[in-house]
């Protein structure tokens, strides 16, 4: 799986594991109890980033199959708190990884598990 648009996933993934675990670490090191959620979304998000950037680099059919899961999980959660910081911005006292469907990281958040189901179902695919 780590292979031609594969390749990119990995490397695209691991940039966003590194960028929302270490803002979601900084910030909850020097200020949790500013906005404890987005924190914690924050860190949510690096978890399920590293998930499948270790997923995809893992490969075969069951992690593959976990990659899938995850994007789609992703995907919600992206959705879900994209839309929710839009319809109610007080909910959150400071932005998310997440947050406007990942504005602050040039929409790549809401981008990438877009990009990486269709490889993903695509390169199941072209295995049979």
């Amino acid at each position: 799986m780590t292979s031609g648009p594969g390749t990119l996933l990995v490397w695209l993934y691991g940039v966003m594991v590194v960028g929302a675990v270490s803002r979601s670490v900084f910030q909850i090191a020097t200020d949790f109890g500013k906005a404890p959620l987005a924190y914690t979304l924050s860190a949510v998000a690096g978890v399920v980033y590293g998930f499948i950037t270790y997923s995809l680099v893992r490969g075969g059919d069951t992690a593959r199959k976990a990659a899938l899961v995850c994007c789609a999980a992703e995907l919600v959660g992206v959705l879900a708190v994209g839309t929710w910081t839009l319809v109610e911005p007080s909910a959150f006292a400071d932005s998310t990884v997440w947050s406007d469907y990942g504005m602050e990281y040039l929409f790549i958040p809401v981008l990438l598990p877009v990009s990486a189901l269709f490889w993903l179902r695509r390169a199941r695919s072209a295995t049979r």
